[in-house]
């Protein structure tokens, strides 16, 4: 997706040999007409698989995952990092791994609202190691829903995340696959 990766050249900072700090329009600020962009590429790449759910993670991954459900006209549903008084006591869970705040979430999922009638595209912002997809396809797996594919936006495609969730039987769309991202630059696949 040539229109993403022209901005990650314009805009995206390279922060060591590993992270790619997209803030500015993706995770933290958010480009709206870019996220649209974003959202009917994802439409066009899975037009042929019936989806009836997307679900993400929070947070990064909600805002990408709301603005492409207004394509398939489908509900959003977000694994929850944090308890609250008001969450409900009957979840799937999963552990994930996050890389950039270096430490073990348990993410949960009401039973209300993933069932063995959906078909599920997981979204999210970036894969890397596959920990959070993989925690998302744990749930998935619980709640017998079919798995209709995972859409990532920004792939570090020099990490293992592709392959594991690939091995898992799962097909993998990144709108942006990044080779290296060293010495503070960004080269794509």
């Amino acid at each position: 997706m040539e229109v993403l990766k022209n901005r990650i050249l314009k805009d995206g900072v390279v922060l060591g040999d590993n992270i790619l700090k997209v803030d500015s329009f993706i995770n933290h600020q958010m480009d709206i007409k870019l996220l649209n962009q974003i959202g009917k590429e994802f439409k066009e790449r899975f037009k042929n698989i019936e989806i009836t759910k997307i679900l993400t993670i929070e947070a990064s991954g909600i805002g990408i995952a709301c603005i492409a459900a207004q394509y398939f006209d489908v509900p959003v549903v977000f694994a929850k990092k944090h308890e609250g008084i008001n969450m409900d006591k009957d979840n799937y869970e999963s552990e994930a791994f996050s890389f950039t705040k270096k430490k073990n979430y348990k993410i949960k999922v009401s039973k209300k609202y993933l069932s063995a009638e959906d078909k599920v595209l997981i979204i999210d912002d970036f894969l890397a190691n596959g920990n959070a997809s993989l925690a998302l396809i744990d749930i998935l797996n619980q709640a017998k829903s079919e798995i209709a594919g995972v859409g990532i936006v920004i792939e570090k495609g020099f990490q293992p995340g592709r392959k594991l969730v690939e091995d898992k039987g799962v097909k993998v769309e990144s709108l942006a696959i990044l080779e290296s991202i060293s010495n503070g630059k960004i080269i794509f696949k």
